[in-house]
């Protein structure tokens, strides 16, 4: 056996009520004292929330965090982070906000605090991505990794079920291309496949009872491990075509994550049988790509590209992007087969069985 492995330097904080009790004692343990906090205008009411916990360490607020990272709305918050003169910023929301928070990090080296109200584990990922001019760019960074992630079930009470199920199915997504990474390793593999189990096992348990606090609790808990997995591992096709839908055709992230995951998984697993098998132990199933594809389609996730308002002529151009990049999978991608998959996503049928 041979592997390497190297863990990230992060500090996780996970009980009820944390988002307004424990964000002013990581910011002290870190010795921050100007804090900037940013979120989408959805999560305003909260971020302020998390904001007034802070008393004099707060510095300030943006609240115009959105999908996707535009680089103008980045450029925006780097100014405001400056312009109060912080030393540190406190994400607060899901994806967009942290991404947010990512950019800042990225670009001024300011230490970051994330407390996440979805469940795709972002959080967890040293992973930055930027959109301008159609094209999302991303990278990895140490500086961006935040140095605390403060997990409250309590914040999550209000997020709509079908957003809490596409994020969920997010995650996973991050458990699944860590499954076979070039660079896995046992730790990884064990943390992706329980990852993988705890979100299966919690999403149909918040449909069910929006307010199960238990239930909530056990979807950020896959959502901690789905994303440490991927934080230690490298993106492979199912990420790039997720970035492509998302940054040149503007497509819903989760959405899109939750749709494509079926297709490209049914592509790879002839090539990655033993991440088959983590997957196959982890959702109970003979056959994971059907396994998800049933999963989502029973918790009302949308199921098809077009149905995400993708342009069936818009598949061509999607395919030669992605294979247009250079990126590890264990399967080799052509144009031609990036267009069966991406038709296939489209269409929103049974994931076929590629040979």
């Amino acid at each position: 056996m041979e592997f390497e492995y190297e863990a990230q330097p992060m500090r996780v904080v996970m009980r009820p009520g944390a988002a307004v009790t424990a964000v002013a004692g990581e910011a002290e343990r870190l010795g921050l004292r100007r804090l900037l906090v940013v979120c989408g205008p959805r999560g305003a009411e909260t971020a302020r929330a998390v904001a007034d916990s802070l008393r004099g360490a707060r510095a300030g607020l943006f609240t115009e965090a959105r999908q996707h990272v535009p680089v103008e709305v980045a450029d925006q918050a780097v100014r405001a982070a400056r312009d109060v003169g912080a030393d540190g910023c406190v994400a607060v929301g899901g994806g967009s906000a942290i991404g947010l928070g990512k950019a800042i990090a990225l670009r001024t080296e300011l230490p970051l605090i994330a407390v996440p109200s979805t469940y795709s584990g972002s959080e967890m990922t040293p992973v930055w991505g930027l959109t301008e001019n159609g094209a999302k760019r991303t990278g990895r960074a140490a500086s961006v990794l935040p140095r605390s992630v403060v997990y409250d079930a309590e914040l999550t009470l209000s997020l709509p079920v079908a957003l809490s199920v596409t994020s969920g199915v997010n995650a996973v997504a991050h458990a699944v291309e860590a499954l076979y990474a070039p660079d896995a390793s046992p730790l990884v593999s064990l943390t992706a496949q329980e990852g993988v189990r705890a979100m299966a096992e919690a999403l149909p348990a918040v449909a069910a009872a929006p307010g199960d606090r238990a239930a909530r609790g056990r979807a950020l808990y896959g959502a901690w491990l789905c994303g440490t997995a991927l934080g230690a591992t490298t993106m492979g096709l199912h990420h790039k075509l997720c970035h492509v839908l998302g940054g040149t055709f503007g497509l819903p992230h989760a959405e899109t994550h939750t749709v494509v995951l079926p297709y490209v998984l049914a592509y790879n697993a002839p090539a990655a049988p033993d991440a088959m098998t983590a997957l196959g132990r982890a959702l109970n199933a003979d056959d994971a790509a059907q396994a998800l594809w049933d999963l989502t389609g029973s918790l009302g996730a949308p199921r098809s590209l077009a149905a995400l308002g993708l342009d069936r002529a818009d598949l061509d151009r999607a395919a030669a992007e992605v294979t247009g990049q250079a990126y590890p999978n264990p399967r080799r991608v052509t144009a031609a087969d990036a267009l069966a998959i991406l038709e296939a996503a489209h269409e929103g049928t049974r994931p076929p069985v590629w040979s």
